[in-house]
């Protein structure tokens, strides 16, 4: 009974002691469930982490080796990307320190081609892992898949946008800073040329003596071999050219070229741009021998490591945007105006400007890269010589043309004669005929012909004989004769006088000249005999000396004949008014020859006759003038009329011409082209 009672105080202990352990536990479990529900909920990525493991030994001993040799090559490649990166703050500033900052940028570059060059590789060995996990079960299917999807875009990356993605664009951002830089140095060391005078440009032109210096030209070659090496070239060379012809056509600017803009319709004729054509030959001269000589050189210090046909593209694009076409078209301009005998001289000035430059020209646009510049200078020089030479042929039926025009109503010197006499001794000068020459052997040449100079000595010769005969048949239009007398004195002192001595006298000789003189002499004889030679004769003394009728008789017979005198006078003196003796030496000597022939007879007659009316009432109309007043009146006749100087006009050979007197005179001759 005792031992029942040991047993059930045991049980009873036992079961007090698993009730509190039960409590315990319960507790416990009280407390672990929130940790429970959370292990719970990572479960399922715990699951997949730990699912690799699930594979059986010898699959996760042998994807050890395969892990690695994928790892390292991926290890090393994002060792370089995190080295690319470290390079950024040594690629803020080219411009102080621009060796180093070409330096770094190579580095950059070796390491963006180490990258370019490995990561396909890394990719690669990761894809083949990725395949060797698949096909030995080493990971179930979604695990691969995430794998396979993050491969196809780092592969994707790699495929469209290899080097922005690897450098996050740092290399471009270089590559813009160096093109900053290059932009820099060209801008600030282009200077435009100082012209203290731009005036006397063909004389003195004051000019720097190079366009950039030795270091800077260094600096933008080292650039040059970067930008290039990153496929940069095309923009380099659009800001070679953009800051450089910027920079002659500022140098040009000087010059005040507004000229070049003209346009056909902006002038009647080359008289009216006869300065600008001259400036256009100092202009140009001074742009190319200069200015784009300059630049030549230039862009051959520049790019000549790269090659010719880059070097002479750019030099011909700034040629062409600095200004040359513009001088061209000028000139273009200037052929395309309307014909005049005046326009072949400013042809030939053109011409000399043209040629004088002609081996510039071969030299520095004679690459295929200066097309536009060859075909527009070849075309200009064809239209210069064309011009010239369709002119000079045509003068000669031109000055035929002029017969029929009356002469001029003072009997001065027709602008025709003096023009021509001037025209052709400067066509015979040492200024224009080895030019007029050459350019009519051109012209030979095309036509298959051989040029002689006893052409162009007969052309002109002949413009003086046919002058010959347009005086002739001027002289026949006049209805007065003395007026005619008086035209013919005129002209024939003036073909004297303007042609001994010169080229052209000598070609037409000694007898020719004085020949005309002889008719000068002759002329202004007759002349005087018709017209003022006739005075005297009025005051005749006939009558008076024996006279025995008285004095009142006498007075009468005396107011008669000077009444008779100064009707005469006055009307012949208020007729020859009006008409011109147009040299000066000629002037003053017919004006001595009718002051000789009237004033010496009048004083006399006056001294002996003139009481015999001075007393008279009346005596002031018949003692009109006195000595003094007549031989000044005689001295001012025949005074020229100012006249602009101007060419004659270019007719055609048909149809009506119109009045002469204001086509002899026109300041600014109209031109009527065939």
């Amino acid at each position: 009974m005792d031992k029942g009672i040991e047993n059930l105080i045991s049980s009873r202990k036992s079961l007090k002691i698993s009730l509190e352990k039960s409590k315990a536990l319960g507790l416990f479990l009280e407390k672990a469930e929130p940790r429970l529900d959370e292990i719970n909920q990572r479960l399922p990525s715990l699951e997949a982490t730990v699912r690799p493991i699930r594979a059986q030994k010898e699959a996760l001993d042998a994807v050890g080796g395969h892990i690695n040799r994928a790892v390292v090559p991926a290890a090393a490649v994002l060792k370089v990307f995190d080295a690319i990166h470290g390079l950024e703050k040594s690629l803020s500033d080219p411009q102080s320190d621009l060796p180093g900052y070409l330096k770094v940028l190579k580095r950059l570059e070796e390491a963006l081609r180490f990258l370019g060059e490995n990561c396909g590789m890394a990719i690669q060995w990761l894809d083949d892992i990725v395949e060797y996990l698949e096909d030995h079960k080493v990971a179930d299917d979604r695990y691969i898949l995430k794998l396979k999807q993050a491969l196809e875009y780092v592969r994707e990356l790699q495929r469209h946008e290899e080097k922005g993605r690897l450098d996050g664009g740092l290399l471009e951002a270089a590559l813009d800073r160096l093109e900053n830089e290059f932009r820099r140095l060209l801008v600030e060391n282009s200077v435009p040329l100082p012209m203290s005078c731009p005036s006397s440009l063909g004389e003195q032109p004051c000019i720097t003596p190079s366009p950039l210096p030795v270091a800077v030209i260094h600096k933008l070659q080292a650039i040059l071999g970067r930008l290039i090496a990153n496929s940069r070239l095309e923009k380099c060379i659009s800001i070679y050219i953009e800051v450089r012809s910027s920079n002659v056509r500022a140098s040009l600017q000087a010059l005040n070229l507004d000229y070049l803009e003209i346009s056909v319709s902006e002038f009647n004729d080359v008289q009216s741009i006869d300065g600008d054509i001259a400036q256009w030959g100092k202009h140009l001269e001074f742009a190319v021998k200069h200015l784009f000589e300059a630049e030549y050189k230039l862009c051959n210090d520049v790019f000549e490591r790269i090659g010719l046909d880059v070097w002479m593209g750019c030099f011909a694009k700034i040629a062409a945007q600095a200004g040359i076409l513009a001088f061209l078209q000028f000139g273009k301009t200037v052929t395309e105006s309307k014909k005049d005998p005046i326009k072949l001289l400013k042809l030939l000035d053109i011409f000399a400007s043209l040629n004088k430059l002609r081996l510039d020209f071969n030299r520095l646009f004679g690459g295929t890269a200066c097309a536009e510049i060859q075909n527009l200078t070849r075309e200009l020089i064809k239209r210069v010589i064309e011009g010239a030479c369709e002119i000079f042929w045509e003068l000669l039926r031109q000055v035929e043309l002029q017969r029929e025009t009356p002469p001029p109503s003072d009997g001065s010197v027709p602008r025709l004669v003096s023009f021509v006499t001037d025209y052709s001794n400067r066509l015979l000068g040492d200024d224009y005929k080895p030019l007029l020459s050459q350019v009519l052997v051109i012209e030979q040449s095309w036509k298959h012909k051989k040029f002689q100079e006893r052409f162009l000595i007969g052309e002109l010769l002949n413009l003086i004989k046919a002058i010959e005969l347009n005086l002739e048949a001027w002289s026949k239009a006049y209805e007065d004769a003395v007026l005619s007398r008086l035209f013919l004195m005129n002209n024939h002192w003036h073909l004297y006088k303007h042609l001994k001595g010169t080229k052209l006298g000598s070609l037409l000789g000694d007898s020719w000249l004085r020949e005309h003189e002889q008719y000068k002499e002759y002329y202004s004889a007759i002349y005087l005999r018709e017209s003022w030679g006739k005075l005297p004769a009025l005051l005749s003394r006939e009558g008076l000396i024996l006279f025995s009728g008285g004095r009142a008789t006498a007075r009468d017979l005396v107011k008669k004949r000077l009444k008779a005198f100064n009707e005469a006078f006055d009307e012949m003196y208020k007729k020859q008014s009006s008409w011109v003796v147009s040299e000066k030496d000629l002037r003053e000597k017919t004006c001595q020859l009718i002051v000789q022939a009237i004033v010496p007879v009048y004083r006399s007659y006056m001294q002996n006759y003139g009481p015999l009316v001075e007393q008279d009432s009346s005596a002031s109309k018949y003692a009109k003038y006195t000595t003094q007043a007549l031989e000044k009146m005689l001295n001012t006749l025949f005074q020229p009329k100012p006249v602009k100087y101007g060419s004659f006009k270019v007719r055609q050979p048909s149809g009506k011409f119109n009045s002469g007197v204001t086509d002899q005179y026109h300041s600014s001759p109209t031109v009527t082209t065939p």
